[in-house]
């Protein structure tokens, strides 16, 4: 465990070519100032550093099952931003044995419901939004994406620093 503790942070693990094409448009779109991580799905923001161990526990019996199913299933208005949607009821299950074992620990943010998706641009001007939205919409078919595992992160105000990480069988 590191010298200070810190919250941790819950991602899907996104297959090799799906992480690498998520996250070329990521820098293509994202303010570079702002850009400190990789095109990433969070299942969880903000959990107590206290819980780390029995985290890497549960992700790892998680990881056991064979990879859920995932699809991108449209582009998303962050306002300010973009996003594409992810559709996956698997992964939408373990998040919610997650939530149930460590309910009482979620920040509102994690309890108010789970919206998953990849964030390609925020903190933009509306306009600019608008324009990637048009144009990340335009032909868009909903596809398949890859989730390889379940990773788990230190976050300390930066890049994020890897805790756990696990594949899916």
């Amino acid at each position: 465990m590191p010298a200070e503790p810190a919250p941790l942070i819950v991602t899907a693990v996104i297959g090799l070519a799906d992480a690498a094409a998520l996250d070329a448009l990521r820098r293509a779109n994202f303010p570079p100032e702002r850009n400190h991580i990789a095109a990433h799905l969070t299942l969880f923001h903000h959990l107590p550093p206290s819980i780390g161990d029995e985290l890497r526990a549960r992700l790892a019996e998680a990881a056991r099952a064979p990879p859920p199913r995932a699809w991108l299933g449209g582009v998303m208005s962050l306002g300010r931003g973009v996003a594409y949607r992810v559709e996956s009821p698997d992964l939408a299950a373990i998040r919610a044995d997650l939530a149930d074992v460590f309910g009482s620990l979620l920040t509102p943010q994690d309890r108010a419901g789970w919206r998953p998706h990849v964030t390609i641009q925020n903190k933009v001007t509306p306009v600019e939004a608008r324009a990637l939205h048009a144009a990340l919409s335009h032909g868009f078919a909903r596809r398949p994406l890859a989730i390889a595992g379940l990773a788990s992160w230190w976050y300390r105000g930066g890049p994020w620093e890897p805790h756990s990480r696990h594949n899916f069988a």
